[in-house]
């Protein structure tokens, strides 16, 4: 089947299975592995990555697949369609995706709505971004408004500025760009926090291909702004790890296994920099319990899954969150 329509059959089915209450027979009992992080109480160190639900309208069948917590997103302000299809494709000899989706999602109001009628009430990441048609100098204020749209519905709000799908993006991983945006979204967050009397963390979710240099001013932004967290990392657009493959050539953002090394490299950099002040959500990569491990190695506090639940299944985020809650336990006693 066309990958962008395997994915839309999959969300499909698991709605399907939600209403009919058939979602037990696909999935195994959920690991119970508690821990708080960003003031946050997580039911395991496991989640989802933010893509796969981008208009948050499967959050109650994805959470009984066992996740701690669920990343929903990326939501734009205005509904958009995205890049032209052919947009997703499989490179299953290296387990890997290459997409370049474009931000496709229905807008942050509709999202809102579908948050609301939800049943789920665990830990709900909700990632933001901008309108393509939004000229990059005028980002900041896509990032507000859909701040202020999701804040009443969010557990935490992802920022991405890292996706290569949207054109000039990664412009605001720049020094003066980015503390421009930081510092609006630390302002705006203090206010909506004193009006509704909820504090909601910010994360701010960074590509791999930074330079050390990069990553390490990055990091201290994070402190500087008071961000509560980061994710690392997006996609990559290097492609030495496939070269000669079908699809290698197309444009977009790849993941997978392919990205494991350079998402982990960032992990360590910036928990060489953080330490534990700003936990760091790893993602990229993650096949097997062990991948999830040297996640937590390299510093990572959380990690979530996106193409390892594509190719492997479910049994992989039960695998992932009891190797780590035996890791985590191992360490305590260290």
């Amino acid at each position: 089947m066309d990958t962008e329509r395997a994915h839309t059959f999959t969300l499909s089915l698991l709605r399907a299975m939600q209403r009919t209450g058939a979602m037990p027979l696909l999935c195994a009992r959920p690991v119970c592995a508690p821990q708080t992080v960003m003031g946050l109480h997580f039911t395991n160190a496991v989640g989802l990555a933010a893509g796969l639900d981008k208009a948050g309208n499967t959050i109650d069948a994805l959470a009984a697949l066992g996740f701690g917590f669920i990343e929903i997103g990326t939501v734009t302000p205005r509904p958009q369609p995205g890049n032209p299809a052919p947009r997703l494709f499989r490179l299953p000899q290296a387990d890997a995706i290459i997409n370049r989706m474009g931000f496709n999602n229905p807008g942050v109001d509709t999202l809102v709505r579908h948050v609301r009628a939800t049943k789920f009430k665990g830990v709900l990441g909700i990632n933001i971004g901008k309108n393509a048609g939004t000229p990059i100098t005028q980002a900041t204020q896509d990032y507000l408004h859909c701040l202020e749209k999701v804040y009443p519905v969010a557990s935490y709000v992802a920022v991405n500025i890292s996706s290569p799908n949207t054109q000039n993006l990664r412009q605001l991983q720049g020094a003066g760009a980015l503390d421009t945006l930081l510092a609006a979204l630390q302002h705006k967050r203090a206010q909506l926090a004193d009006q509704s009397g909820k504090y909601v963390p910010l994360v701010l979710k960074i590509a791999p291909d930074l330079e050390e240099e990069n990553i390490k001013l990055m990091a201290a932004a994070l402190l500087r702004y008071g961000f509560d967290g980061v994710i690392a990392t997006n996609t990559t657009l290097a492609r030495e790890t496939i070269t000669g493959l079908p699809h290698a050539s197309e444009t977009g953002g790849l993941s997978g296994k392919p990205l494991f090394s350079a998402s982990t490299r960032v992990i360590r950099i910036l928990h060489a920099v953080l330490g534990d002040a700003i936990p760091i959500i790893g993602v990229g990569g993650i096949f097997s319990g062990a991948d999830a491990c040297e996640k937590y190695a390299a510093g990572a506090a959380l990690v979530q899954l996106y193409t390892g639940l594509i190719y492997r299944g479910p049994a992989l985020v039960r695998e992932c969150a009891l190797a780590l809650m035996h890791a985590k336990s191992l360490s305590r006693k260290q």
